[in-house]
């Protein structure tokens, strides 16, 4: 079973009934039914600039191939998604840790709710299962509820975690935890942060001093500035990808909730327009449903013969 058959039906669904509806009863390639492509691509929140990008190459392959059935439509189509997730020329999926570099440094950004906090305790828990020692810093100070929620999954996932009192400095708790991760030989650190989206200047300051504290112990620290997104929030994931990138260096991403979304089309949009590869998927609420995201079993689960045929 693929990581996409258990939690990516809704997408799925919605993205091929839209299609089947528009390519009922046509024998040819016609404006009218790359026009039901376009809805059908908007409305799984690929986003617009993304879409007519694919419909623009699609009309410029029609054109020039002058009969296209919709049988080779349907693999254009396949095709010109699957180029659009290309990142850094990479296939298959992407290794999320290097190593190499120990520990590991992750630094987590994301905005309240969308399962930052849940994606770190099973980031922990995964890691841990590996035989990898991990550590946890708890550098959301300014919720009391998120460094409980923390707390319990570190010890679940049976990890070490870092805090302090609430309202304490979070770049302090950030710096406590890199160096006891050295002076304990760990593997790995998570780095919690606030999950505010506030003035953009204090969270490029907020961030920035925590980077820079943490390299007083590990000069190269983070390695990784993972943002979690929240995939039934569409649009708005858009937006949060963008203000974050303008923040911060965000190098990675972790698309949250694609088993609760039939706008699972979000995924092909971000990568696209902002060229940052997606290390995580979360499908479900279990602690093993966080997925190692494979970008070319996302594109053969979009187009899924057998739910195109119901």
């Amino acid at each position: 079973m693929g990581i996409f058959d258990k939690g990516f039906k809704k997408t799925n669904m919605n993205f091929f009934q839209k299609i089947s509806r528009a390519i009922t009863g046509k024998s040819k390639v016609d404006d009218d039914l790359l026009d039901a492509i376009e809805e059908a691509l908007i409305s799984s929140d690929m986003g617009v600039d993304t879409t007519l990008k694919i419909i623009d190459n699609l009309e410029d392959r029609v054109h020039t191939e002058k009969y296209v059935s919709i049988e080779e439509l349907t693999e254009m189509l396949r095709e010109e998604i699957g180029a659009l997730m290309k990142v850094d020329e990479e296939d298959g999926p992407v290794e999320p840790f290097d190593f190499s570099k120990k520990p590991y440094v992750m630094m987590v950004v994301g905005v309240n709710g969308v399962g930052k906090t849940t994606t770190i305790g099973k980031l922990a828990s995964r890691l841990k299962a590996e035989g990898k020692k991990v550590i946890i810093g708890a550098a959301d100070t300014f919720r009391a509820a998120a460094v409980d929620q923390l707390a319990i999954w570190a010890e679940r996932a049976g990890v070490d975690m870092v805090r302090q009192d609430m309202g304490s400095d979070p770049a302090s708790v950030a710096y406590d935890t890199v160096r006891s991760a050295v002076a304990k030989n760990a593997d790995v650190v998570l780095i919690d942060t606030a999950g505010r989206l506030h003035n953009r200047i204090d969270l490029m300051n907020e961030l920035t001093k925590i980077r820079n504290v943490m390299r007083k112990v590990i000069p190269d620290a983070p390695h990784d500035v993972l943002l979690v997104l929240d995939s039934t929030t569409g649009q708005n994931a858009f937006q949060q990808a963008r203000e974050f990138s303008r923040a911060t260096d965000v190098t990675s991403l972790a698309v949250t909730k694609l088993d609760g979304s039939a706008k699972g089309g979000v995924v092909v949009g971000i990568v696209d327009q902002f060229h940052i590869p997606i290390r995580f998927i979360g499908i479900g609420e279990g602690i093993d449903d966080l997925k190692v995201f494979d970008k070319k079993e996302f594109v053969s689960s979009l187009f899924s013969i057998k739910d195109f045929e119901k």
